[in-house]
């Protein structure tokens, strides 16, 4: 059995190969950085720019140009803080999250063939393989939080 620091490399490995064929095939209808965008506004929901500027590892600069494009393009809001009125959080559109439903499904759709030519057994075993992953994921810190050591 290997390592788990093997295991850690190996999963994150082929799940970013896994990422990056799926999305060189899919039929995008917003630009992959924007869908990513999306996809992370989805996970941490309405939030400060400069909270989706560190989860996202780039400059506030970089993320207000960002979200502006997205603005521009009906797929976000922004709207004032309650509590202090110079800060502004964004959240996605209706059309946001239409935008984002449709990257997933044309992603997801590359992949759908080759699922589908897997035995039964092996069907099953990546179903509880990405159960397991998901709840993995659950017992990690949230993306944008800083981890406990």
């Amino acid at each position: 059995m290997s390592a788990p620091e093997e295991i850690g490399s190996d999963l994150l490995s082929v799940a970013a190969r896994l990422n990056r064929w799926a999305t060189s095939l899919a039929d995008l209808q917003v630009p992959f950085a924007q869908a990513r965008l999306l996809s992370l506004i989805d996970l941490l929901g309405k939030s400060r720019v400069s909270d989706l500027a560190a989860a996202d590892h780039c400059s506030q600069p970089t993320m207000t140009n960002q979200l502006h494009r997205l603005a521009e393009a009906g797929l976000v809001k922004r709207s004032s803080d309650p509590s202090d009125a110079r800060v502004v959080l964004i959240t996605l559109t209706p059309a946001g999250r239409a935008a984002l439903r449709r990257a997933r499904k044309a992603r997801s759709q590359v992949i759908q063939p080759y699922i589908a030519s897997l035995s039964a057994a092996d069907q099953r075993r990546l179903a509880q393989s990405v159960t397991m992953l998901n709840d993995l994921m659950d017992t990690l810190p949230r993306v944008g939080s800083v981890p406990e050591r």
